[in-house]
């Protein structure tokens, strides 16, 4: 990561191309330069990877854990005096759209997305195949995640970078993506990456699987359920894709809130969850997640999973996600046999967690938790597999979506489970593109 640390700025400028200006910098390169070339484009793929996932309190990454967790009880503020979170741990009319995550959520991952489609716009100019290939999987990775996060928070998202840019659906958007993502798929299976490529990328991000596992991500929330059976079939269990980090370039989490500081942290040992959600005796994932083995002397710095040092790896995504989407779509499709198959390959698994050369957590372990025996409807089974998304996916920034497309109980209902349904649209949006939406109830 530490030769993408000057790439923030070069993004932002980047991103000013709508201005009626053009203030140039003698001693950078224009943004006609910068994508005409190979190295160029790629040194924007690097620059995708340090937006999304670098920058502590501005990363996308910061801001979707703490938004997913802090609207949904799994995580809790340490100090109300960080009072954008705390407005968010609030919820509804306390949430406004000039809170601070809600604009870094949309500003920095439109950011990215804009960027990404500048690089796809433009890898026509890398002469090489195996380059171009490289480039347009790597770009479409994160312009899905960009929209992906987007998707988690609002009812509406603009795709088009213009002034009074159109919103669309979530769900369109989130097609879009898989889309671009399928593309790309295609592209990488006929043209193999070139080693120019991998020497100048920063590693950590298997392309073929990553694709395969957000198209399969993103189908099940735009509810193409056999989309994501299929997609989720071609994805290689064994191998791990991960955002990569040192101790220039620091694990946002650990850097913000699990490494002795004061903004949020886990709700408690149960994950926030209660009655038939709550996390199962002898869950051998808990002890991955949370210090509760001897119990924490204090509440703060409860939470560890992938936020353990300055340099601990974040999964882009961890295996049995895929093997829970295929339990949830099988359900969704009323097919209860094929649903608990999968369900119990998560629950009875015993694999030992995986880990990185240096020990760091690449993935949990296994639950080693019985096989379902709870009634073979669909409710039920769904049930089962959203307890076991909230374990298995928990600090990652899941919940609030999970919550939604599980029908959990909602804002001003008896049992809130969640205390907004989406997020109202950033100030600095609506002053300047008259196209954005009315903001959602609450």
């Amino acid at each position: 990561m530490k030769k993408i640390l000057p790439l923030a700025a070069l993004l932002s400028a980047l991103a000013l191309g709508s201005c009626n200006k053009e203030y140039l910098n003698p001693s950078t390169a224009s943004q006609q330069q910068v994508v005409t070339s190979s190295d160029g484009l790629i040194t924007l793929c690097n620059g995708l990877q340090a937006r999304y996932s670098a920058g502590g309190l501005l990363s996308v990454l910061y801001n979707t854990v703490a938004a997913g967790g802090l609207s949904t009880r799994e995580l809790s503020i340490l100090n109300v005096g960080n009072i954008e979170e705390y407005n968010l741990s609030l919820g509804a009319g306390s949430l406004t759209n000039s809170n601070g995550v809600v604009r870094n959520i949309w500003t920095q991952a439109n950011l990215v997305k804009s960027n990404a489609d500048l690089v796809l716009a433009n890898v026509g100019n890398a002469p090489d195949a195996g380059t171009r290939s490289g480039i347009v999987a790597y770009a479409s990775i994160f312009r899905a995640l960009s929209i992906g996060t987007l998707a988690q928070y609002f009812e509406q998202i603009p795709l088009a970078t213009q002034e009074s840019a159109p919103f669309v659906p979530r769900v369109d958007a989130l097609r879009n993506a898989v889309a671009q993502l399928e593309a790309a798929a295609t592209q990488l299976a006929a043209t193999p990456v070139s080693a120019d490529f991998n020497a100048k990328i920063v590693p950590g991000i298997d392309l073929a699987n990553t694709l395969q596992a957000l198209i399969t991500r993103y189908s099940l929330e735009a509810g193409d359920y056999d989309k994501a059976l299929a997609a989720a079939g071609r994805v290689d269990l064994t191998k791990r894709s991960v955002f990569n980090f040192d101790d220039n370039s620091r694990n946002p989490l650990f850097e913000t809130s699990f490494g002795n500081k004061n903004v949020f942290e886990p709700t408690n040992t149960s994950l926030g969850l209660a009655g038939a959600l709550a996390p199962e005796a002898g869950d051998k994932r808990l002890p991955f997640l949370l210090r509760i083995s001897p119990p924490p002397t204090t509440t703060q710095n409860l939470g560890t999973g992938f936020y353990t040092a300055n340099s601990a790896p974040i999964p882009v995504y961890v295996p049995n996600e895929m093997l829970l989407i295929r339990a949830e779509a099988y359900a969704r499709k009323n097919d209860v046999p094929n649903a608990v198959l999968e369900l119990n390959k998560v629950r009875t698994s015993t694999a030992a967690a995986a880990t990185s050369s240096t020990g760091l957590l690449l993935a949990l372990p296994g639950a080693a938790l019985p096989a379902y025996a709870g009634p073979l409807t669909p409710a039920d089974v769904l049930l089962d597999i959203l307890r076991n998304r909230y374990v298995e996916l928990a600090f990652q920034g899941f919940r609030l979506a999970d919550s939604r497309r599980f029908g959990r109980p909602a804002p001003g209902t008896t049992g809130a489970e969640r205390n907004r349904n989406f997020f109202p649209y950033p100030r600095t949006e609506r002053e300047n593109n008259p196209s954005t939406p009315a903001d959602p109830a609450i």
